[in-house]
């Protein structure tokens, strides 16, 4: 049986073939998907995305969000521009994409053939004490003002795309699931004109990173607005308990009191007799 000979150049091509095959069979075997579980939430508002890795759930995302939007159009003497506001909502029908990884994942959500989408970008850093966290480090948004849905007579329509810039928002303890009722909002710089748009969201819960059951988020991590709201709510009734013991223990001393005073001899209040004899 003759040996089979390579020379330098093939076997270089071999070696960069199987390099190039591996790396092809890991994406496929880490195969990543998105899925639109909204049908699940009774909120007409509220939407809810999941990534999946592999079958499993990596990144979970439920929340509404709304946006507003400035954009010129024409005035009516067509010559001045005036800016007016373009205000939508997260449609709950939007199609998902994203990526999971261990210190950096992202969601993408678009809707109305990509003429709008939302990119969010999750990172996980270690902070003071070794604790690790993870955060939105960069939201993004493309939309285009030629789709005429949201943007009525715009002037000089085309696709925009407005980011954050040091962005640092969401911060919850490695391992929990971020969750707000209370409005979060972010302002974003668009490339039209430096015009900010607000994206605004509420009824949040959101976890990028170590889910441990599929589909299930992990222990929630409340937000210090949901926090101190609660406060406000169970303020009142601990200063009403704490204000009815002390008046049941000030009763109850009193009561005592008088108890002991009555249990006392009583002096005659004339003590003359006394001198008398």
């Amino acid at each position: 049986m003759g040996r089979l000979n390579f020379s330098t150049k093939e076997s270089a091509g071999l070696l960069l073939l199987c390099v190039c095959g591996a790396l092809a069979l890991s994406e496929v075997l880490a195969e990543q998907e998105g899925e639109n579980l909204s049908g699940l939430s009774d909120n007409p508002d509220k939407a809810i995305f999941a990534v999946r890795e592999n079958g499993t759930t990596c990144l979970m995302v439920e929340f509404a969000v709304k946006f507003l939007v400035p954009y010129d159009v024409l005035a009516l003497n067509g010559i001045d521009l005036i800016t007016e506001q373009a205000s939508f909502t997260l449609p709950r029908g939007a199609e998902i994409e994203g990526i999971c990884g261990s210190t950096e994942s992202e969601i993408h959500i678009s809707w109305k053939n990509n003429a709008y989408i939302l990119r969010i970008y999750f990172s996980k850093e270690i902070r003071e004490k070794a604790i690790e966290v993870w955060k939105i480090n960069k939201i993004q948004f493309v939309y285009d003002t030629s789709e005429t849905s949201y943007f009525i007579n715009a002037y000089n329509p085309g696709k925009h795309t407005a980011s954050t810039h040091k962005l640092s928002a969401l911060v919850t303890p490695a391992g929990r699931s971020y969750v707000c009722l209370a409005q979060q909002t972010v302002t974003l710089i668009s490339s039209d004109h430096q015009k900010g748009i607000t994206v605004s969201m509420y009824d949040i819960q959101i976890q990028p990173f170590d889910i441990a059951s599929d589909f299930m988020f992990s222990a929630p991590y409340k937000c210090i607005t949901d926090q101190r709201e609660h406060l406000e709510e169970t303020l009142p009734l601990i200063l009403g308990l704490v204000l009815g013991l002390i008046i049941i223990i000030t009763l109850t001393i009193y009561h005592f009191h008088l108890k002991l005073t009555a249990t006392q001899p009583q002096l005659p209040r004339d003590r003359s007799m006394y001198k008398n004899m």
